[in-house]
């Protein structure tokens, strides 16, 4: 199943011009509601810490094995005024790599349906930053809006879950998982008559096993898909026929 590092920003001195928190609050409130829509798309994630630096969030990504590394950020116009005047979604992604370009594009285009400026929301090569630039794994670093502007600040304080929500679409849109709205997490009991429940990898039966759950032990169900669970079992996440749980 796909693995992503998600660092939200560890920038505590930039400031909303509302006055309501920081560049590294405000994303780290995205992120926290990011999780259960991960969960419920198995999309299993290993995300960095207030107190960590992008410098020791690349150096941790980097000392694993995942498949997108996401960083998420608010941007600052630097224009010298006190009220931002500029306004929009950046996507950055590193000018060769396919995937990172192919990530960045999915999110520009799904943020498009919710941010109010939609012509505002854009993707962009860079080399300069490195949180795109230094990561092994494809990387997406999204500029959210500006927090010096208090249209955009006050439409991410707004909508952290729907921001959550759309970023997580994009994710099951690249990694190609259905999309799935997350219940309030159960424990399941597998149910089978003699052999073990296949974990796969899909909502499909002709879809990978990832591991065989056996008969009697539980999981963690934390959405529902077309007569399938998306659960995790210890450190493994994936999908289930629901006819073979008992919640």
């Amino acid at each position: 199943m796909p693995i992503i590092y998600l660092s939200p920003s560890t920038q505590e001195f930039n400031p909303y011009i509302t006055g309501a928190g920081s560049e590294e609050y405000f994303m780290n409130r995205i992120a926290d509601e990011m999780e259960p829509y991960l969960r419920a798309n198995t999309i299993r994630f290993q995300r960095n810490t207030p107190d960590m630096t992008a410098a020791s969030s690349i150096a941790q990504a980097n000392r694993g094995t995942y498949d997108l590394y996401l960083a998420l950020h608010s941007n600052a116009s630097g224009d010298g005024v006190t009220e931002g005047r500029v306004r929009g979604i950046i996507a950055f992604y590193y000018p060769t790599s396919r995937n990172g370009r192919r990530a960045a594009t999915i999110f520009a285009d799904n943020l498009k349906a919710i941010y109010p400026l939609p012509d505002r929301v854009t993707t962009r090569p860079t080399t300069a930053l490195g949180e795109v630039r230094q990561p092994k794994a494809p990387s997406v670093l999204l500029e959210i809006g500006y927090h010096d502007n208090t249209a955009d600040a006050r439409w991410v304080q707004n909508n952290l879950r729907p921001i959550a929500e759309n970023l997580v679409l994009s994710l099951t849109e690249y990694f190609g998982l259905p999309f799935i709205t997350p219940i309030t997490p159960r424990t399941g009991t597998v149910n089978t008559l003699r052999d073990p429940l296949n974990l796969r990898a899909k909502p499909n039966t002709s879809s990978a096993i990832v591991t065989t759950i056996p008969r009697g032990a539980t999981v963690t169900v934390y959405g529902v898909y077309d007569g399938w669970y998306s659960v995790g079992y210890g450190e493994t996440a994936g999908y289930v026929s629901a006819g073979f749980i008992v919640l």
